[in-house]
């Protein structure tokens, strides 16, 4: 059982970028210790030159200063916190920006469209999916009114105005002469979470998942997580198919 957990961390860390000189070099000092079991078939100074590598490694990762422990605060923000790291700045290398909110209004301000026009579409590569509630389930829209401002203390937005005005944006955004794709879906209800998540299948990807709570004082008060392959790939890969399941299960508009 620890072999295959062993197995697991592994594969985790080459996925995420981790430790890969370490692997490097214990997989040549593997295969030249299994070259020499079976006969003399590698020149001694090939092997002094592998021991040398290997322990070169070992003396520098020694010399490394510690990483910091990771703590909660480190992966937890308000909304301010996420806004404080400019959304467009993050979109220069990006190709895949999925995104789901209950109207998205603050994602879909003209500088973020404008942002996602010209650095993620305008790439042939360019994925851009776009989910929100569906205006046309009463049902639907009502609960997350009841979530989302009636439960603030200080409600400065209205969901039914906000998610109208989205809509509008999202299908002339859906008439842009773009070389990447976009497109937008409609859901059926609000799972109390929205999610941003940028490259999302790469190794570098980047998502964000905003937990909407309960009787917030204000919109920007609630709670973000920001994670990350190398945060947790398990963790990663959960928000990232969690949008996923919301995706193949909204409706096409």
């Amino acid at each position: 059982m620890s072999d295959m957990r062993a197995v697991r961390q592994m594969w985790s860390d080459v996925r995420a970028g981790r430790n890969l000189d370490a692997y490097v070099v214990t997989m040549i000092a593997a295969v030249f210790a299994a070259l020499g079991v079976i006969g003399d078939l590698v020149p001694e100074a090939l092997k002094w030159s592998a021991v040398f590598a290997a322990l070169a490694l070992l003396l520098f990762r020694i010399t490394l200063p510690a990483a910091p422990a990771p703590t909660v605060d480190g992966l937890l923000a308000d909304r301010d916190e996420f806004v404080n790291v400019q959304f467009t700045s993050l979109l220069r290398d990006a190709t895949q920006l999925w995104i789901f909110a209950p109207s998205a209004i603050n994602l879909l301000n003209p500088q973020h469209c404008t942002a996602i026009r010209e650095l993620v579409l305008v790439k042939g590569t360019g994925d851009v999916r776009v989910a929100v509630l569906d205006p046309d389930n009463e049902a639907a829209v009502a609960l997350g009114v009841r979530q989302l401002d009636e439960s603030l203390q200080y409600p400065v937005q209205d969901l039914r105005a906000s998610l109208s005005t989205s809509v509008s944006q999202l299908r002339r955004m859906s008439s842009w002469q773009v070389a990447g794709n976009f497109a937008y879906r409609f859901v059926d209800y609000n799972p109390g979470f929205s999610i941003v998540a940028i490259n999302p299948t790469h190794r570098d990807g980047r998502i964000v998942v905003e937990f909407h709570g309960y009787r917030n004082e204000a919109t920007g008060s609630r709670m973000h997580i920001t994670l990350t392959r190398r945060d947790s790939d398990r963790w990663f890969r959960y928000w990232a198919h969690q949008f996923e399941e919301l995706w193949s299960n909204a409706r096409l508009p």
